[in-house]
């Protein structure tokens, strides 16, 4: 049993971080010990730092009794990332740690606290005109920077630039014992944080580590001038076979700085899923953001207007790519290669308002972590070899259809996104929306209008149970392909897969940085 709090502890970390940052009460701990999967033990304490030095002095004096500590940044994640698996837990609230600390054009990189948001990031660097190479995960309007590239990410970029770890040239992260360690050329005396790569990788140690190594308070990452150019296009196809062959040849190219694809089922849920209002919002964007100017804007918004909706009714698979450069000739001529695979592959071109959206409108409200009717809602993913991706989707294919009656018995909906991460990772996600209870933390991130209109299910213990098998039998197909996968947590299979000599290695790492195996215990399988 971990040892509670004693008052001098209390008070030493008040005196840290801020009485008022220092959460007992019954609903903080309850919020902060659920993610949008699930429910872990209750958290003992939340706390709330706003500083590097205030995160290490309040590390230290947890660390004096070896006390389980588990960092939570935006709480976006669905594998149990940060939910605590020990009782007497503190939950480490990055939320307060959300300044941008430096952007520096001349250098090209910018040094922002862990808990800001991408979203954030993204608009602060707009008037200069520089981004991150990767710029965001769709739910970038609450997800954060220290969150993702604990867990990494994809989206937006990712299909040229790769996943958001990929962009990082620099961290400074607070060990188990308090001590703050700065890598890359951040590390050097006097240094900048402007290269990643000096002698070993030690940044890379810190990165997709489900949190497990260290607490990340600082991020430094790489920029890269806004490309003026962009263009977007859509295709139909009627098989999945071709769907996928098509984004699996479009994406060893590339060229699309998005890719991606989704099947009827998901197709379907997201038509129903916005509203007039969200319409609107998303054609005056549109109009807007559009580069060219206004007047292009004017068309290109008429365009999605006159579409609306219905152009999607029939259509079955649907593939999506944004393209962007450095002049609008370039541009074209990555979207004309891209298009001529989609053709060669059967696909039929069709409207394409929904990259245009969602290019106008990255990081819209995350509504969608219900069903459109109020029903729970939790992915699953892995990525796979280019190569594989085909036959990795249809085995996935098979289990649904082999479930389909149980599934369908308990209303359970099921879909999957594609999307690719350079010219190397084919990511495939299957969704899973059912009838179920709704928590704290889904009230606390869909929009107050959504929630008045939703439908309120009863607990269906049953039906979670189906989809907690079904997610199982996924993982078990995903292995099959050695397949690599996001936000680990406590939900993927990472040390059970790992080869025993590389097992091992991570063993001595985690014992010789968090011997009392107190950072976010239980993630990656380290407990």
């Amino acid at each position: 049993m971990n040892k509670p709090l004693t008052d001098n502890d209390r008070l030493n970390l008040k005196q840290a971080i801020g009485s008022d940052n220092l959460a007992e009460d019954e609903a903080s701990r309850t919020f902060f010990s659920q993610d949008i999967w699930a429910k872990g033990k209750t958290a003992e304490y939340v706390f709330s730092p706003r500083t590097t030095k205030e995160l290490s002095e309040a590390v230290r004096i947890t660390a004096r009794e070896n006390r389980p500590l588990n960092p939570r940044g935006g709480g976006m994640s669905y594998t149990k990332g940060f939910v605590p698996s020990k009782d007497g837990t503190g939950i480490l609230d990055l939320s307060r740690m959300n300044e941008i600390l430096e952007i520096n054009v001349d250098d090209m990189y910018v040094t922002v606290q862990a808990g800001v948001t991408w979203q954030k990031l993204y608009e602060a660097l707009k008037p200069h005109g520089v981004r991150t190479p990767f710029w965001g995960p769709l739910s970038g309007s609450r997800s954060t920077i220290g969150g993702g590239l604990s867990n990494n990410n994809a989206f937006f970029g990712a299909g040229t630039f790769g996943t958001s770890t990929q962009s990082v040239t620099s961290l400074t992260v607070v060990l188990a014992d308090g001590s703050i360690v700065k890598t890359g050329t951040g590390g050097n005396k006097g240094g900048k944080p402007f290269y990643r790569h000096y002698g070993p990788d030690l940044t890379g140690l810190f990165l997709g580590d489900a949190g497990a190594l260290a607490y990340k308070a600082e991020i430094s990452l790489r920029l890269i001038k806004t490309p003026p150019a962009e263009g977007f296009a859509s295709f139909e196809f009627d098989g999945r076979d071709d769907w996928c062959r098509a984004q699996v040849e479009m994406g060893r190219l590339g060229l699309a700085c998005e890719l991606f694809g989704f099947d009827p089922n998901l197709q379907a849920v997201r038509m129903k899923r916005a509203s007039l209002t969200a319409d609107v919002k998303s054609l005056t964007n549109v109009i807007t953001k559009q580069k060219g100017g206004l007047l292009k804007g004017l068309k290109e918004g008429a365009k999605v207007a006159v579409a609306g909706r219905k152009y999607m009714d029939k259509v079955a698979y649907s593939a999506h790519f944004m393209v962007e450069g450095h002049s609008t000739a370039e541009v074209e001529a990555k979207i004309a290669t891209l298009k001529q695979i989609a053709k060669d592959r059967g696909g039929n071109e069709i409207e394409n308002s929904i990259p245009k959206i969602m290019r106008a409108n990255p990081f819209g409200p995350l509504n969608n972590i219900l069903g459109p009717k109020g029903e729970r809602w939790v992915p699953i993913h892995g990525i796979v070899p280019m190569g594989d991706g085909e036959a990795c989707l249809k085995e996935i294919d098979a289990l649904f259809s082999a479930m389909k009656p149980e599934l369908d018995a308990h209303e359970i909906t099921t879909g999957y996104l594609l999307t690719t991460l350079s010219t190397n990772g084919f990511l495939i996600e299957p969704v899973f929306i059912w009838p179920e209870e709704i928590w704290a933390i889904h009230e606390d991130t869909v929009e107050p209008g959504v929630l008045k209109r939703i439908k309120r299910f009863e607990k269906n213990p049953d039906a979670t149970r189906l989809v907690k098998r079904a997610r199982q039998n996924i993982l078990d197909i995903f292995s099959k392909y050695g397949a690599a996968h996001f936000q680990i947590g406590r939900t993927y299979p990472y040390l059970k897969n790992r080869e025993e000599a590389a097992r091992k290695l991570l063993e001595n790492i985690k014992s010789t940085i968090d011997p009392n195996r107190t950072i976010n215990s239980g993630a990656l399988g380290l407990d």
